[in-house]
């Protein structure tokens, strides 16, 4: 599978944001918390210490995700958005056939999924299933609660 991040230019700008804020100010704040435990004595038996390197240790981790992220990170743009078939930041307008009820979704990376907007990964069950269908087409996948088809009613950017 592709490391590649589909994304738009404000949610990569957002990512550099945070990446600048968790190397600067993030990183201070840890390097304060160690410094304040090890003051507290013996560094076999602190717990506050051990705390505070675990949490360097997950910082870091944080860093190096989005670092990768970024690295990997396309951004699209309107004009590069075939909408010929349901690809990466399409809106496609769907309706359930089992209950027939119409959704728009927009397929986003996994970055910028929030359901709460009808935002949906490229990675997710129907993310997949829509990915290169065309107006007319019926999405269809399985989920543990069932199969569920979708058809293909309108793609737009």
């Amino acid at each position: 599978m592709s490391d590649l991040n589909y994304l738009t230019k404000e949610t990569l700008a957002q990512m550099k944001e945070e990446l600048t804020q968790l190397k600067s100010s993030g990183r201070a704040e840890i390097a304060r918390q160690i410094a304040e435990a090890r003051e507290k004595g013996d560094l076999k038996e602190n717990a506050e210490y051990d705390a505070a390197k675990e949490a360097q240790g997950h910082h870091e981790a944080k860093i190096a995700h989005l670092e990768r992220a970024i690295i990997n990170a396309r951004v699209m743009e309107t004009k590069d958005i075939d909408i010929s078939k349901a690809s990466v930041l399409s809106k496609v307008t769907v309706t359930n056939l089992a209950n027939k009820k119409t959704k728009i979704y927009q397929l986003v990376s996994e970055k910028e999924a929030d359901v709460k907007l009808d935002k949906i990964s490229v990675n997710s069950l129907l993310g997949k299933a829509l990915l290169g269908k065309k107006i007319g087409e019926v999405a269809e996948y399985t989920a543990p609660s069932g199969t569920f088809k979708f058809k293909v009613e309108s793609i737009s950017i």
